[in-house]
C-alpha cells in the first residue's frame, strides 16, 4: 500500500516535536511494509525568500498558496496522511483530492490561533466559544496582532469551516483531553481516532536512578518553565535543557539559584542518556497539550517517574499510569517531589510497563494500519458501486 505524508515542517530554529514525530512515524511505516513518500514543505528552505511572511500571510488566511497535488499525483498513493499544512501548504487543493485522506492533529491550531488554548497563564477557549477575532485583540500568534489576522481569518468558522478536519476521512487525535476538546467543539465522534504517538525503546536496563529532577522542552510560558523555577524547593536539584522565547530569563533565574542548572537545548537522540542518568522527569505543562510529548513517553520508557502539573495530556496518562504524583497548584510541587522520592521504585516500575502496553511501535503501527486498511478498503468498495 502506497502512502504519501504531507507535512509542513517547521523551522529548526524552534525545536518541533512534531518534526520529531513525523520523521519517526515515515520511518515506521516504511519498514512495516508500506510504499511511503513525505511530500514536505519546509520552513528553512522557504523563508529565505523576501515575500515569504506575505506569500505564507495569504496562504494561511485565503487557503490559496502551494500545493501537493502534482506530487501526489505522480506517486499516486492509496491514502493520505496529512500531519501539518501550516504555513507552507495551503488548504485549497483538499478538496480537488479524492482519495482516502487521515489527518493528525498535534495541538489545537484549528480552533486557536496560538494553537494551545492557553493565554495569560490559564486556559483559554475565547475563539471557539466567541469569535476567532479575540485572537486579533490579545495578539495570540506570536505577541503580533498583525501576524495573528491571518489565522483568526482561516479559524472564523471553528471545526465545522476548518477545510482538513471537514475533507479528512478520519481525524487521529493524540490523547483522551484532545478528543474531549475537540468533540465538545464540533469534531463528529465517528471522525476520530485515537492513536499516542509512539517512542523506541532504544533498549531498557534497571538501573538506580541519579540524583537530579530534569525538565526537558520548549521554554514557554504554556510549558510552566517559568514558575516551574520560581516554585523550586531548595531540597531538590533541576537540570534543565531546552530552547525558546524564555531563554533569557531561565538562564538568568537559573544562574541565581544553587540547585537550578540550565544545560541549553538538548538533541533528540542524547534525551534517553539524560534520562537514564535522572531521578526523573518533571512535567509542569500548564496546557492541555494536543499530543503527550515525547519526552514524557521517553521517561516512561526509560523506567524513570514522572512529576507533572495537574490538567495536561500528560498529567491525565500520569494519573491513570500511577507513575509518579500529581500536584495541582504550585504551592504542592515541593510535597509531589518528595511522594515521588519515597514510591521510587514502584513508581520506575509502572512507568516502564505502561510504556511498554501503550507507546511501542508496535502498537501504534497496527493501530495506524487497521485505520488505513479500513479507509482503503471503504472507498475501493464506494468506487465499486459508484
Amino acid at each position: 500500500m502506497k502512502i504519501a505524508i504531507v507535512h509542513s515542517y517547521y523551522s529548526s530554529r524552534q525545536p518541533s516535536g512534531e518534526n520529531v514525530v513525523v520523521d519517526a512515524q515515515a520511518s515506521a511505516l516504511s519498514e512495516w511494509g508500506f510504499d511511503v513518500r513525505v511530500v514536505a514543505a519546509r520552513t528553512d528552505e522557504l523563508e529565505t525568500s523576501r515575500a515569504y511572511k506575505l506569500s505564507t500571510a495569504v496562504t494561511v488566511a485565503t487557503g490559496r498558496g502551494p500545493s501537493p497535488v502534482r506530487e501526489l499525483e505522480n506517486f499516486a498513493p492509496d491514502l493520505v496522511h496529512v500531519h501539518n499544512l501550516f504555513p507552507n501548504w495551503g488548504t485549497a487543493w483538499l478538496n480537488r483530492w479524492h482519495g482516502p485522506l487521515v489527518a493528525t492533529v498535534h495541538n489545537f491550531r484549528p480552533v486557536c490561533a496560538a494553537g494551545t488554548l492557553f493565554r495569560d497563564g490559564a486556559e483559554c477557549t475565547l475563539c471557539p466559544a466567541t469569535n476567532t477575532f479575540a485572537a486579533v485583540k490579545h495578539a495570540c500568534y506570536r505577541g503580533s496582532k498583525v501576524a495573528t489576522i491571518p489565522l483568526a481569518i482561516r479559524s472564523r468558522n471553528g471545526v465545522a469551516g476548518d477545510p482538513l478536519l471537514s475533507r479528512a476521512d478520519a481525524v487521529i487525535l493524540l490523547t483522551e483531553r484532545a478528543r474531549g476538546l475537540y468533540e465538545g467543539f464540533g469534531l463528529p465522534a465517528e471522525k476520530i481516532s485515537l492513536i499516542p504517538n509512539f517512542v523506541d525503546d532504544v533498549g531498557f536496563t534497571r538501573s538506580t536512578p541519579g540524583t537530579d529532577w530534569v525538565y526537558i522542552g520548549r521554554l514557554t510560558e504554556e510549558k510552566g518553565i517559568a514558575n516551574l523555577i520560581k516554585h523550586w524547593p531548595e531540597t531538590h536539584t533541576l537540570r534543565i535543557y531546552g530552547d525558546g522565547p524564555l531563554r533569557e530569563h531561565v538562564e538568568s533565574e537559573a544562574q541565581a539559584r544553587g540547585n537550578v542548572t540550565y544545560l541549553g537545548r538538548l538533541e533528540h537522540d542524547a534525551v534517553a542518556g539524560v534520562l537514564a542518568g535522572a531521578r526523573g522527569l518533571v512535567f509542569p505543562s500548564e496546557w492541555a497539550e494536543g499530543g503527550i510529548p515525547l519526552s514524557y513517553v521517553e521517561a516512561l520508557a526509560a523506567g524513570r517517574m514522572v512529576v507533572a502539573m495537574a490538567g495536561s495530556s500528560g498529567a491525565d496518562d500520569l494519573e491513570a499510569a500511577g507513575a509518579g504524583s500529581i500536584f495541582r497548584d504550585w504551592a504542592g510541587l515541593a510535597a509531589a517531589l518528595d511522594e515521588a522520592c519515597a514510591h521510587s521504585e514502584v513508581f520506575a516500575r509502572r512507568a516502564r510497563s505502561h510504556y511498554e502496553e501503550n507507546f511501542r511501535r508496535e502498537t501504534f503501527l497496527q493501530r495506524t494500519d487497521d485505520l488505513y486498511r479500513r479507509l482503503v478498503a471503504h472507498s475501493r468498495a464506494g468506487a465499486t458501486h459508484a
